[in-house]
């Protein structure tokens, strides 16, 4: 596989998860996973709400289905919708739920306390949720919410670390959010120590 087909697959990829992203909210868009096989391509969409997506009798996901081969000119498309089993190790999914707090009036450092407090009750072994934009004045700035370990580089970082981002525009201008989720699935340990009997 040449670069540039690498890098237009890539490109293909991110277009594709922000127009899933947008039209797929309200169904609690977790990700997508798009695959190529022998007779076309099969994509596989992360919900927390699959009904929402294949809606009555399939309507939903048919029209789906027409709608992204056609804007992405994919042969033989299928699709499947999985869906999320805990959704507070789902960084997409917690992302978007703090912009949907904040949307309804709540204040953003309560929001992000509440999810955080949410995903590390779930088992995570760190979150960090990182909010910026014009969050009390004019001027822009960033918080920082952490709680738990959370590896910056190295193996365990690249393995067991998932991260997000989502945004909003309101009144003030545009919320960024983005989280950073250590899923105690993803990190085993390396070696286990074996107890004498005594």
């Amino acid at each position: 596989m040449s670069y540039k087909s690498i890098l237009d697959r890539r490109s293909l990829e991110v277009d594709l998860d922000e127009y899933l992203s947008e039209r797929l909210r309200d169904a609690g868009y977790g990700g997508m996973k798009l695959e190529k096989t022998p007779i076309g391509y099969k994509l596989t969409v992360k919900a927390l709400r699959p009904g929402l997506v294949i809606g009555h009798r399939g309507v939903g996901i048919r029209s789906l289905t027409e709608d992204v081969a056609e804007r992405y000119k994919l042969e033989n498309l299928t699709i499947s919708v999985a869906e999320v089993p805990v959704p507070e190790l789902n960084p997409r999914i917690m992302a978007t739920r703090i912009l949907q707090m904040v949307e309804r009036g709540m204040p953003f450092r309560r929001a992000t306390n509440i999810i955080l407090k949410a995903i590390m009750g779930k088992g995570a072994l760190g979150c960090e949720i990182v909010i910026s934009g014009k969050l009390r004045t004019e001027r822009s700035h960033t918080e920082k919410f952490r709680s738990g370990i959370i590896p910056k580089s190295g193996r365990p970082a690249e393995v067991a670390v998932k991260e997000a981002k989502a945004s909003v525009t309101l009144k003030l201008g545009m919320y960024g959010v983005k989280v950073r989720i250590v899923d105690p699935d993803l990190l085993q340990p390396l070696a286990k120590l074996k107890e004498e009997a005594g």
